[in-house]
């Protein structure tokens, strides 16, 4: 079994497998609306890949995990991206791998959020089920709707901890 200590989650650690998105890093933020909002502009590219391929928002409500973590699949999205959006400050563990038809074990890391940040998966990239961490949570989950086969999965043995 691979054994992972969640790092915390950092744009350039996660960099490989998507985008870290966390307005308090944002390079290219500008006022609107008469100037009562600040955009945070273009923080992560959502993929659309395939015929028929529709942008897809939704709310996961998921159910906390405990720590230590076992994990016992990953998944991917040959099809586009799916992000991740913590809606009240939740923190939650990410397990990823590169894309790829196999899983490297020498490749998978672990990263913990802070509760102000999310995640893009990129097209591909290889992931963990969602992992809420400490109470119920609720996303906001931008994804590919539309037809083919949008869902791989791998078993895999992976134990993760917190330090």
């Amino acid at each position: 079994m691979l054994k992972l200590t969640a790092q915390p989650l950092t744009a350039e650690a996660f960099a490989p497998f998507g985008d870290v998105i966390d307005s308090r890093n944002a390079t290219n933020s500008f006022e609107i609306n008469a100037g009562r909002t600040r955009r945070h502009h273009d923080l992560a590219g959502v993929e659309i890949l395939g015929e028929g391929g529709r942008p897809m928002i939704s709310i996961f409500v998921s159910q906390p995990v405990q720590v230590p973590l076992t994990v016992d699949c990953l998944e991917r999205h040959p099809l586009g991206s799916q992000a991740f959006i913590p809606m009240h400050g939740e923190r939650f563990l990410v397990v990823v791998a590169p894309g790829g038809e196999s899983i490297d074990p020498e490749s998978v890391r672990a990263f913990v959020t802070d509760g102000h940040q999310g995640v893009n998966y990129r097209a591909g990239t290889w992931h963990a089920v969602h992992s809420v961490l400490a109470c119920e949570g609720e996303f906001l989950v931008v994804d590919r709707g539309g037809p083919g086969n949008n869902c791989d999965e791998r078993p895999v043995e992976i134990l993760v901890t917190l330090d």
